[in-house]
């Protein structure tokens, strides 16, 4: 996902976001740990979009105060 879209999104989307991006790391651990899942490139993409959106929310919060 590109920086510049995430830019656009509120805190609140951004945190909804987050937790279906942990849950979808997640089930890619598990379907790889039983070889069921071949791309484990997929992991690496969606733990960069985790700290992407992480970077994000506490870039948004620290200009809040």
């Amino acid at each position: 996902m590109k920086i510049n879209q995430l830019r656009e999104k509120e805190v609140a989307e951004l945190k909804k976001m987050l937790t279906e991006k942990v849950e979808k790391v997640r089930e890619i651990r598990f379907e790889i740990a039983t070889k069921q899942y071949k791309k484990t490139r997929d992991l690496r993409k969606e733990k960069r979009d985790i700290a992407k959106i992480l970077t994000l929310i506490t870039e948004k919060n620290g200009k809040k105060q």
